[in-house]
């Protein structure tokens, strides 16, 4: 690892950003405030009122956003970052040759590498970069970057790197890299709010009042970011989704499947993708991925915080 560098280039520019969901509204923002002309890009209408009302520009397709200096891609997975790249209203159709691509996906190396590759086989510029931090440091500016890619690359976009994160690592050169590391993290990430459901529906099973067990926990040994970031939805049994239990369903699957092609042994990520498989098959799908934490509850033969309205929608 090559260590990480804050950049002190003055923004400015235009940037375009695929995918206005969490993370990449967070980035579009923070680009807006660092005084880029930022081309928002979403399927959603209400999503684009929004960022029009904040004073970006907002187009339905990549194609419709035109030429910008860097793009954003923000999108859920590798299938949908093909289209919105190279399908019929994807962004190469108008980019200019040169334009860094910044792939920000969660998505397998080898299919990062695959479309790394097509994009520079266009004339363009990649950098793989795919992102971690949550909403809210995405929101101020201060995600980090897991990055690699060309030191052209990184000098061209070095202002909007510096506008939406608070720490890039550099890599290397070669595509893919980025997205390894990124599996690395997420294989921890799912292991650990699995974990954290785990223990927070045992403590409920004992008869531990949940608020007094997270307060203690998190300034003890036991805790995790993800324990102390998950730990008050599940208090609260509040799951408004800031991340979706399908997004680990995704993310852990990438972990197994890069494991076995390589012959990798993971078997805390298989356990805890089963966990997340049973949650979505489960409707709980779009709920935060904590609401793991309701399967877990319901074979207990417990009720958790906001369970009581819907406790049967977590049935196995």
């Amino acid at each position: 690892m090559k260590g990480w560098e804050e950049s002190g280039v003055t923004s400015g520019g235009t940037a375009t950003v695929i995918g206005l969901g969490s993370m990449g509204w967070g980035a579009a923002m923070s680009l807006l405030r660092a005084g880029f002309t930022v081309k928002g890009v979403d399927i959603a209408p209400k999503v684009l009122e929004r960022f029009n009302a904040e004073g970006g520009l907002c187009f339905a397709t990549p194609a419709e956003a035109g030429t910008s200096d860097v793009v954003f891609v923000f999108v859920v997975n590798a299938e949908q970052a093909e289209e919105v790249l190279f399908g019929p209203n994807g962004a190469i159709n108008n980019a200019n040759p040169g334009t860094v691509f910044l792939l920000c996906v969660t998505m397998a190396p080898s299919a990062t590498v695959k479309i790394a590759k097509k994009l520079e086989d266009a004339g363009m510029a990649v950098i793989d970069a795919p992102v971690s931090g949550g909403h809210a440091k995405a929101l101020a500016g201060e995600m980090t970057i897991m990055g690699s890619g060309s030191e052209a690359a990184f000098e061209k976009a070095a202002g909007a790197l510096d506008a939406v994160a608070a720490k890039v690592f550099r890599l290397g050169t070669e595509a893919g890299l980025g997205s390894k590391l990124k599996m690395i993290n997420q294989l921890l990430a799912g292991v650990h709010i699995a974990a954290a459901a785990e223990a927070m529906s045992l403590a409920a099973k004992i008869g531990l009042d949940l608020k007094t067990v997270f307060e203690v926990v998190k300034v003890s040994a036991g805790s995790s970011w993800m324990f102390e970031n998950r730990g008050p939805h599940i208090v609260e049994g509040d799951y408004t989704p800031h991340s979706a239990v399908n997004i680990f369903v995704k993310d852990l699957g990438i972990v197994t499947s890069e494991a076995e092609s390589v012959g990798g042994v993971t078997p805390l990520s298989e356990t805890a993708l089963n966990l997340f498989r049973d949650a979505a098959l489960a409707g709980l799908g779009a709920e935060d991925d904590a609401a793991v934490a309701k399967i877990l509850a319901k074979r207990s033969g417990i009720v958790l915080p906001g369970m009581e309205a819907n406790a049967g929608r977590a049935e196995n």
